[in-house]
């Protein structure tokens, strides 16, 4: 079974194809061909990247006046020139479609239908940067694919957190109004859950995990039994940790006093929280971890600054996870800033030694990937794992239609 995967992002695009013959493998296998896409470098151009498992190669920059124009010419690419790698689209079985939101109605991957899409669109109020954008990528791969589609939510890993976990203690009419925790980036903990249950060749039951998945976004999930049972993002994919250009969790009071005072509509707000609060608020400088550390190296006083809050709130949400899990077996990290930032790790481990947490400082340094960086005299398993949420997409797509 051919497999195309679809990620759809406000500024960037994600596709890959898998071939799955028998089954789905204990590790996930390269894709046959890879595809990203770039626009927020430049107005009106798209940087593509096309990479195939045999070695072909493909960058090019593009005027698109559309992003159905960007997704038609990365579908050419899968069957022709030097990264082609099937004689025609036909040959694919199934697109598998990563969906952030799927609010309380989906709790899993599911075959992609109108009544589906009207629920994604109907969505979109509480994920305006993330729904309508993938609801564009369904419909455009509709018009070239007449293949099945399935939608694999973002929300559908934390449905089954308990209600005092994500119920605000706001207006009990709210609960009526679906004014509740989702929770996000459940793919990605899906797949961590998985491969840290084969690394450490366990029962994935038998441990109370927490997830940092720590990139542009971030948040954490508190796993129990398999399951998320906690988690910081909350109704949007605002909510929680300081982020890269989010703000995460602030006093809704700010708010109330910045709309009163009149100097910002609900528009400015939405933008100053979604886009400009974070890393890249306090430093003034990016939301990039990367260029936060190249400027506290020169000195940058609020590049300093914005990494201590940075870590103040992760260790502090980390604290919370714990309670609600009552204890700690493995704490994994994952995403951009998860994966590759030794600081970060070192930082919050040794912030957790009082429960006996003990980082292995060599392994840490050499850009560890799928493995357990704790000490052997660690009572806390420390994973840094590379996520796969494109191939956790497939697999869904296979179980799906088997």
């Amino acid at each position: 079974m051919k497999i195309l995967t679809f990620n759809a992002g406000s500024s960037t695009y994600k596709s890959c194809l898998y071939e799955i013959t028998e089954g789905i493998p204990q590790e996930a296998p390269a894709p046959i061909w890879e595809a990203k896409v770039d626009w927020s470098h430049h107005q009106g151009t798209a940087e593509i990247q096309v990479k195939t498992a045999t070695g072909g190669n493909l960058e090019e920059q593009i005027s698109a006046d559309s992003h159905s124009a960007i997704i038609t010419h990365l579908l050419d690419t899968l069957c022709q020139g030097s990264t082609q790698v099937i004689q025609e689209l036909g040959e694919i079985d199934v697109v598998g479609h990563r969906v952030v939101h799927g609010g309380r109605k989906y709790s899993e991957s599911i075959k992609i239908t109108a009544e589906v899409k009207n629920a994604i669109a109907h969505l979109s109020n509480i994920a305006p940067v993330h729904n309508p954008v993938n609801l564009e990528g369904i419909e455009v791969m509709e018009q070239h694919l007449d293949v099945p589609q399935i939608a694999v939510f973002d929300t559908a890993f934390h449905s089954h957190i308990p209600d005092a976990a994500a119920i605000y203690p706001g207006a009990y009419e709210w609960i009526q109004q679906d004014i509740r925790r989702y929770g996000f980036h459940g793919i990605s903990y899906q797949y961590c859950t998985q491969r840290a249950a084969q690394i450490l060749d366990q029962d994935i039951n038998s441990l109370r995990i927490i997830t940092c998945h720590l990139g542009n976004g971030c948040s954490l999930v508190a796993i129990k039994n398999g399951r998320s049972i906690d988690t910081t993002m909350g109704f949007t994919p605002l909510d929680g940790l300081m982020m890269g250009s989010r703000s995460g969790a602030i006093d809704p009071g700010i708010l109330i006093h910045l709309l009163r005072q009149g100097n910002y509509t609900v528009e400015e707000l939405d933008h100053l929280l979604n886009r400009d609060s974070g890393l890249k608020g306090i430093s003034g400088i990016s939301g990039d971890m990367r260029q936060i550390y190249h400027e506290i190296a020169q000195g940058n006083n609020r590049a300093k600054l914005a990494f201590d809050i940075y870590i103040h709130r992760l260790k502090s949400c980390i604290g919370s996870m714990i309670a609600s899990l009552g204890g700690l077996d493995v704490l994994i990290f994952t995403g951009g800033v998860g994966e590759n930032s030794a600081e970060v790790r070192s930082q919050v481990s040794d912030a957790f030694s009082f429960l006996g947490v003990e980082i292995d400082r060599q392994k840490n340094q050499q850009k560890p990937v799928d493995i357990n960086i704790s000490m052997p005299t660690s009572k806390v398993r420390l994973l840094v794992i590379h996520t796969q949420e494109d191939w956790q997409i497939a697999c869904e797509c296979w179980q799906c239609l088997n």
